[in-house]
This record gives C-alpha cells, sequence and structure tokens, in this order.
C-alpha cells in the first residue's frame, strides 16, 4: 500500500508531462492535421513578441522541422551541392550531427521542400530531386535509399521540383511518385523494398499523400493535378481513394480541378473529405460511404470557390474550417469556413495572410503571415479575433534576388514553411533562419 501511495503522483505527472512535451514527429503534426495537445499557451505576448529562445542560421528553403525525442530535423539545401538533413538539439538550437548527399539543380523558388519524418530509430526525408533516405538516428548513416521520381520513369525534374513529406503507416512509407510509371507508392520503411505502387494517376502536382477515415476504414487520399501548366502533361485532375495495405483504388472523384495542387486532403470526419486549393480551384467537400457490396461511392457536397488554401491545408476546429487563401489571383487573407460550406468572414489585406503555417493549441490559432508577423488568434466563426502579433521573420526569400517573375508572384519575403509545436516551443522557418519561440507556460 506504501509504494501505491508514491506511484499515485509520479503517474500523474507522467501524463502532465506527456501532453505537454507531445513530440511533432512528422508534417502538420502528431496526427498529420495541424493540431497539438499542447496546454497552457500563452494570451499575451510582450510588445517584441514571445520569448526567442535561440536562432540557427540555415539555407533558403521552404522544408519545415519536425521534433522528437528532444531532438529537431529539418531538410536543408544548398542547390549547388545538394540536400543536408540536419539534426539539432531542441533546447538550444546547436546541431548535433548532419547527412549531405549530391543533388545539384535549382528551380524557381528555389531551396528545400520537404518536411522529414521520424518514426522509431529512423528519419525519413525526400528530396528536391526525388532522392528518398531512411537514416538512423543513432548512427547517422542510411539505412537504405531510392529515388521516388527516377525509378518510376522520372526524367526531368517537375517544375517546382518533387515535394513529397513521408507518411508512415503501420510498416510502410507512403509518397507519391507521380512519374510516368507510378502513382503513389508504398515501400517497406525498414528496408526500402516496394510493397505496392499505383498506376500513373494525372500530371505532376505538389501533394502529398493523406489518410482519411472512411467508413471506419483508413483510406490513402491522393489529389492530383489537372495540367495546362508548364511541365505538365495531360488533364483532367482528380480525388482517389486508396487502400493504405494494398495500393488498389477503391473510389475516385473527378470534378475538381488544379493546376498546380498543394494541399493535402482534410479528414472532416462522417466519410467526409474537403479538398482545396489555388489557381481559381477553391474548395470541394465530398462524402465518401461503403455500399452493400463493399464498394464505395462519392457524393458531392458542394464546391465553394470562395474558400481554398494555396501551399497548407485549413485547420478544422469545432466546426469551422480556417485557411490562408491568398493566390496568384485573390488576396482573400485567412478565411472562415462552417463545415457546411458557408463562408463566416475574410480578412483580405487586412491583415494578409499568404501562404504561412498555422497550428491549433489550447484553443487558440498560431499562424505565420507568411511574410514577417506572427499571430495569436482566437477561432472564433464570428469574427477575425487577434489576440497578439509580432514582427518575427525576415526577408530574404526569391523576391530579394534576380527572378523578377518569382518576386511578382510570391513576393519578397516567401516564409511558407509548416510550423512544429513542442515541449512549449514554436519552431519557425522563414528564408534564413530556423527560429525557436516560447509560446506556453
Amino acid at each position: 500500500m506504501k509504494s501505491s501511495v508514491k506511484l499515485i503522483p509520479m503517474i500523474v505527472l507522467f501524463c502532465i508531462a506527456g501532453v505537454f512535451a507531445e513530440d511533432w514527429p512528422q508534417y502538420l503534426g502528431p496526427s498529420r492535421n495541424s493540431i497539438s495537445a499542447q496546454k497552457g499557451i500563452l494570451r499575451s505576448w510582450p510588445e517584441k513578441g514571445p520569448e526567442e529562445l535561440w536562432t540557427v542560421t540555415l539555407g533558403r528553403g521552404f522544408g519545415g522541422p519536425v521534433a522528437k525525442d528532444g531532438r529537431i530535423y529539418l531538410l536543408d539545401r544548398d542547390d549547388k551541392v545538394g540536400d543536408n538533413l540536419r539534426c539539432l538539439d531542441l533546447s538550444k538550437g546547436k546541431e548535433l550531427w548532419n547527412f549531405a548527399y549530391n543533388a545539384p539543380g535549382s528551380v524557381m523558388f528555389p531551396g528545400s521542400r520537404s518536411v522529414p519524418t521520424v518514426d522509431g530509430n529512423n528519419v525519413y526525408s525526400c528530396g528536391h530531386n526525388g532522392d528518398l533516405y531512411c537514416i538512423n538516428i543513432n548512427i547517422h548513416k542510411p539505412v537504405w535509399n531510392k529515388n521516388v521520381w527516377k525509378d518510376f520513369g522520372g526524367d526531368r525534374i517537375p517544375m517546382w521540383a518533387i515535394t513529397q513529406n513521408p507518411l508512415i503507416y503501420g510498416d510502410l512509407l507512403i509518397l507519391a511518385s507521380q512519374a510516368p510509371q507510378a502513382g503513389v507508392v508504398a515501400y517497406e520503411k525498414l528496408t526500402g523494398n516496394v510493397k505496392w505502387s499505383t498506376p500513373p494517376l494525372g500530371p505532376v502536382g505538389y501533394v502529398s499523400p493523406a489518410i482519411v477515415k472512411v467508413s471506419r476504414q483508413d483510406h490513402v487520399v491522393m489529389i492530383t493535378a489537372s495540367g495546362g501548366f508548364p511541365g505538365s502533361s495531360g488533364s483532367g485532375g482528380k480525388v482517389v481513394g486508396i487502400d493504405p495495405l494494398t495500393g488498389k483504388t477503391l473510389w475516385e472523384y473527378t470534378n475538381w480541378q488544379c493546376m498546380i495542387p498543394v494541399p493535402s486532403a482534410v479528414d472532416a470526419g462522417e466519410g467526409r473529405v474537403l479538398i482545396t486549393g489555388g489557381y481559381k480551384a477553391g474548395a470541394a467537400m465530398i462524402k465518401v460511404e461503403r455500399k452493400a457490396d463493399g464498394t464505395y461511392g462519392v457524393t458531392e457536397l458542394y464546391k465553394n470557390p470562395d474558400f481554398g488554401a494555396h501551399t497548407q491545408p485549413p485547420v478544422l476546429y469545432n466546426g469551422y474550417f480556417y485557411a490562408q487563401y491568398s493566390t496568384n489571383e485573390r488576396k482573400d487573407g485567412m478565411v472562415c469556413m462552417s463545415i457546411d460550406g458557408q463562408i463566416k468572414w475574410k480578412t483580405g489585406r487586412s491583415p494578409l495572410f499568404d501562404k504561412g503555417g498555422s497550428i491549433l493549441a489550447d484553443g487558440m490559432l498560431l499562424s505565420t503571415d507568411g511574410s514577417s508577423k506572427l499571430y495569436l488568434i482566437e477561432p472564433d466563426p464570428s469574427a477575425f479575433k487577434p489576440i497578439a502579433s509580432a514582427e518575427l521573420l525576415k526577408e530574404g526569400g526569391t523576391g530579394s534576388s534576380n527572378d523578377p517573375i518569382a518576386s511578382s508572384v510570391g513576393g519578397a519575403t516567401q516564409n511558407w514553411a509548416p510550423l512544429a509545436l513542442v515541449d512549449g516551443k514554436l519552431l519557425i522557418r522563414d528564408q534564413g533562419q530556423l527560429k525557436c519561440f516560447k509560446v506556453a507556460q
């Protein structure tokens, strides 16, 4: 009995610490939906913003960080040399080790693209040219490597390079090759052996596969491009549901077209899937249901051109979606839409949110504006409710170089990387630095 009394507070403390120090092991967080279990988010900031704990210099790019067991993993890049997977200490930002490999080449909006995934003793990363590596985090050496593009008949790198954020599903590692010989590919995560691959699904886009629950079953959902832009071939575009264990196509939806899709699908619950994009694509909500014969049917619930997302998918909270819907054609800023497709508000240019990252934690949104500011926002369908904001990020994007096209459509700053939140620390990458801020008690 005496031992039991001592164990109770230890268990309680362990549970509290487990919630507070939740890892951020993959793109968009533990559940791949930009939602964190972090509690104690600070409701007020000093005038200069939340406390900055450290800053690390980086090469230019858009690949965000992940964190696990007090270590940060981030894909950095030098276009003249290649990719560099870096491991940093979460508490101080000190580099602990790196793994670099040759992968030269440059595209418009240069730099790294993808977010790594940490699972067990390995970190998985897909680089600019399609180089897929499984690296042991203890010995800092590759376990295996493939090329998700060239291995399936890919030749010239797509217009904006390969953008894939690896998805772990059980014993599998799933990515979209989008090459001439394969659409989506599943590898055995410990060996790199191909477990399955789908036939080609359509023109090249920049979407990573997502997991959506349909009739209590997991489906891999992939969005393809409609074509019609340089570097693509064919036309059409579709959304495909795939069996994650076999690669079998379970259903298709073909009434949503986006020339250059980037955001992954969002699981809206009850078999509903929200699809968003830029380039006048807007949003579509579909519902997928299993029929009596075991096949699946797709119903389009609505389409709305006044809600969408250019780079990162919307965040769903209490029946409302929050997204940054600023594209080449429109500047709607942050937009709130109900789950049934009704626009509740949009910030427009005051303030402008343009391809920044967002994380929902403790009932609050932490959002960068794609330029220089971090905002603390109370998500409320009645109005845009900023609680605090601060200028924290620097310019340094393509707009400051000699690329007039990229500058005109992307602006001077281009701080578009996904965020990470772990142990009360918010990790933000701009175009020259990785910064760590204390945002929770």
